[in-house]
């Protein structure tokens, strides 16, 4: 017994062993394919028709792009260069640049306002979407935003967008002032103030216009190509986006004439194609303006084209207000609050949030949309593509290099946009599985 005793404690181990590697198969990129590539044998064959057709893309494309000419003054000199070899004629892109970008009648010498306008949207729009790491102080240059971009990009006096700017803060005061004791006595009178701190800064504008120009004015005719699109797809999102919240929140009204026509006004805009709005906007409305007056193009089409998206986004937000139990609405009964601050401090957010993919999915929607706007003779990008570039003689029969080029620079901003409300969904997630 003794014996077996000390046999057995002679095999007591007193320190680790070192660890072991995992085997190869279960770790780095082996494991990761063998996980997501090759889980199964339905996986697997289609892993293996997927690199097929890869392979097969990359073939067929890579020469044409890697052979492609990319300094010519035309299509013939193109081909010339290529000698009956397979390659792409890029050149249309360097030398029409320009003209995809801002249109053909947008001043050459004036591209630098435009594009300062991009650059600052991304400042304007940060504190906006990274508003838990930025300070509250940046959104003052936000809302300061959209009345620079307007006089970089449009021209003419300074005192145009101040006077805009200054009836909105006239109103914002009067909300402020009146909005505790009265919802409709604030926004009434927010409504009056504005209306009248327009009409007298209109006046002086008038009055002192002629010396006060620091940029020459650049009328809406003359804009174009994927410029148009950014300034369609940016205004419009923003402007539908609480146009949707008003729309939802009126639905579900309790007033039977406000829940009725932001039911009539849901129902009867996506029932209508866009494109027949933008016919109305380009035709229909000019027969109900008085004579003589004019109305410009790009608003009557940032106004139908935000109606439409509008009511899309109404139905988004009245969907996520649907979704949420009904004790949120009784817990804010209970602390007190009117309806105001109980939609904007417990039901909006939640709703928001739980809406944030369907309002991602039609603001990406209504961006690929503003291409549109070229069957109404509006030169956007398409329609500098489709109307200038190809009916010029020059470069008559280039089409995937342009419209490659196009669908390039639409995948980069939808796919941006795609990407930022994932990482907003990562970021508002309260519950952790």
């Amino acid at each position: 017994m003794s014996d077996m005793h000390q046999h057995s404690i002679r095999f007591v181990r007193e320190t680790m062993l070192p660890q072991a590697a995992p085997p190869v198969a279960e770790r780095g990129i082996v494991k990761w394919m063998r996980e997501n590539l090759f889980s199964n044998l339905a996986n697997s064959i289609l892993t293996l028709l997927a690199l097929l057709a890869v392979y097969y893309l990359a073939v067929e494309t890579l020469p044409w792009m890697l052979n492609g000419i990319w300094d010519a003054p035309s299509i013939r000199a193109c081909r010339e260069i290529l000698d009956g070899n397979v390659g792409g004629c890029f050149a249309v892109l360097t030398d029409r640049w320009n003209q995809l970008l801002f249109g053909f009648k947008y001043p050459s010498e004036e591209y630098w306002r435009p594009s300062l306008a991009f650059l600052l949207l991304f400042a304007a729009a940060a504190p906006v979407m990274f508003f838990k790491y930025l300070p509250g102080k940046l959104l003052i240059f936000t809302a300061i935003y959209p009345f620079l971009a307007y006089w970089l990009i449009w021209g003419g006096p300074f005192l145009a967008p101040v006077v805009a700017l200054l009836g909105f803060v006239a109103g914002y005061v009067v909300w402020n002032r009146f909005v505790t004791s009265s919802f409709a006595a604030g926004f009434f009178g927010a409504i009056a103030a504005a209306a009248v701190t327009w009409w007298l800064g209109g006046v002086i504008v008038d009055a002192v216009a002629p010396e006060n120009s620091l940029l020459p004015s650049v009328p809406s005719r003359d804009m174009g190509g994927f410029m148009l699109n950014m300034i369609l797809g940016v205004v419009c999102v923003s402007l539908s986006i609480p146009f949707g919240i008003a729309l939802a929140l009126g639905r579900q009204s309790s007033m039977p004439i406000i829940k009725w026509i932001c039911v009539i006004f849901i129902e009867f805009v996506r029932g209508v194609p866009l494109i027949t709005l933008l016919f109305v906007a380009n035709v229909v409305l000019a027969y109900f303006l008085p004579p003589g007056a004019t109305f410009d193009l790009i608003i009557r089409v940032i106004i139908m084209i935000t109606a439409f998206a509008s009511a899309y986004i109404a139905e988004v937000i009245r969907g996520g207000l649907a979704a949420l139990p009904r004790g949120q609405y009784e817990a804010a009964d209970s602390l007190g609050l009117d309806y105001p601050q109980a939609m904007r401090l417990i039901i909006l957010p939640q709703a928001l949030k739980i809406s944030i993919p369907g309002i991602v999915n039609v603001a990406v929607g209504l961006f690929k949309d503003t291409t549109l706007v070229s069957v109404i003779s509006m030169f956007d990008l398409v329609g500098m593509i489709r109307g200038p570039i190809l009916a010029s003689t020059d470069w008559n029969g280039v089409y995937w290099e342009l419209f490659g080029f196009a669908a390039l620079l639409f995948f980069v901003v939808c796919y941006g946009i795609s990407q930022y409300s994932q990482w907003l969904e990562r970021e508002l997630t309260t519950d952790h599985r």
